[in-house]
């Protein structure tokens, strides 16, 4: 994959790129950065796309102001690649946090956008407050890894899988910026499924976005949604099915 970089004001966007054809954006979880994509990106792109995979400020070659943000400041973090590759509308995935930040460059830059793929995505705010401590417990840095590992198997991994490859890759700074410009954004942005084509991909063993029904998304997100469940899987979703989650994506981007 390509590092490349798209300068946005006082903001550096570093990215990687690879493949070519229509755009397919890629967008991490909290506090973490573009290397989650590091399997299903070639997919995607070996089936006829140009993935670009931002990495959010404050992580790799991304920096800028980390304060006094909102979703629709990181949208557009990911708008400037797009403008920068000139690749025309793209599909815009984004995994766990990254969703938010997906439908917000829906709302905020329509014309850039032709459909949005929500990966083990959260669509409703209530949250069993032991997954909660276990969100945080992942990239505490003042857990031993032991204890972290416990976290990230309560709250990201299915039964079975190596919740060890994710005890790296954490940014708490990140993390707070990301949550911070969270809480400073209005509500506009939720309703993805009212602007642009959806595609919900859930994780079926998820505790932290439980798979829901076809109509609690309707009813959350909007009309023009769709469905997928990948098995075998946690909130993680990436490390764990790679080959599911690019299979999904490109059917997804092939049609939409």
């Amino acid at each position: 994959m390509e590092q490349r970089i798209v300068a946005r004001g006082p903001a550096r966007i570093g990215y990687l790129a690879t493949g070519q054809g229509p755009a397919v954006l890629l967008l991490a979880s909290l506090g973490r950065g573009a290397e989650d994509f590091a399997e299903v990106a070639p997919l995607v792109a070996e089936a006829g796309f140009r993935v670009l995979c931002p990495d959010p400020r404050g992580i790799g070659a991304s920096g800028g102001p980390m304060e006094g943000l909102t979703l629709y400041d990181l949208a557009e973090d990911g708008a400037a690649v797009l403008e920068a590759e000139a690749t025309g509308p793209a599909i815009i995935a984004g995994h766990a946090f990254g969703n938010w930040v997906a439908r917000a460059l829906s709302a905020a830059r329509p014309a850039l956008v032709r459909g949005v793929v929500l990966l083990a995505a959260s669509v409703t705010t209530n949250l069993d407050p032991a997954v909660r401590a276990s969100i945080d417990g992942s990239f505490d840095p003042a857990l031993s890894a032991a204890e972290r590992l416990a976290h990230l198997r309560r709250g990201y991994f299915a039964p079975g899988h190596d919740a060890g490859v994710w005890l790296s890759g954490w940014y708490p700074p990140v993390a707070r910026m990301q949550r911070a410009a969270t809480a400073a954004t209005d509500q506009r942005w939720r309703r993805v499924a009212e602007r642009h084509p959806t595609l919900y991909v859930a994780a079926a063993a998820d505790t932290i976005a439980p798979p829901p029904s076809l109509d609690q998304l309707r009813e959350a997100l909007g009309e023009q949604v769709a469905l997928t469940v990948i098995a075998d899987a946690g909130h993680a979703l990436l490390p764990e099915q790679p080959a599911a989650t690019a299979a999904a994506l490109v059917g997804f981007a092939r049609s939409a």
